[in-house]
């Protein structure tokens, strides 16, 4: 398999974690939710997000729904520290990725990782993969096993209360 190098990585890690997945490099960018939907032609709901926040004095991840919102509020209470976006720096300099191919693992430094409790209704989503282009597909289950990550409700709620 001729990945980039950072794709390499994570397929590595995915390994490693008895995942099952494949790392695919798409054409197209997969940068954003929308993108990635659009690219791989599924709905942003089935894209997992990975962001990185500032967590009291250091950082944790998150992943989401593409649809979703993280509610910082929710987060701070989930983690016990005030909450809010890390820097595109902070971001490179502790999971060795950039911002728009933040994998939900294989980081240079581990993380405390969240992940949405609405990912868990999906029967399957796609995942960064360490570049703008690469992605994978997995069960949110799986995601939760190979994180070892903390389910907790962190979505803004949308208007209504749905």
């Amino acid at each position: 398999m001729n990945l980039h190098p950072l794709a390499r990585r994570v397929q590595e890690a995915l390994d490693r974690a008895g995942a099952g997945a494949t790392v695919v490099e798409m054409t197209a960018s997969t940068r954003t939710s929308e993108d990635a939907a659009r690219a791989l032609g599924t709905d942003v709901r089935h894209i997992a997000k990975s962001l990185v926040f500032r967590v009291g004095d250091g950082l944790a991840l998150v992943i989401a729904s593409g649809s979703d919102r993280v509610d910082l509020a929710k987060l701070s209470a989930a983690c016990g520290a005030p909450a809010r976006r890390a820097d595109a720096d902070a971001v490179k300099a502790a999971t060795g990725f950039p911002i728009g191919g933040v994998p939900p693992l294989g980081h240079r430094t581990p993380l405390p990782t969240y992940l949405d409790r609405r990912l868990l209704a999906l029967d399957h989503v796609w995942a960064a993969a360490g570049t703008p282009q690469a992605v994978f597909r997995t069960t949110p289950a799986d995601l939760v096993r190979i994180t070892g990550g903390t389910v907790a409700d962190l979505a803004v709620e949308p208007a209504g209360g749905g």
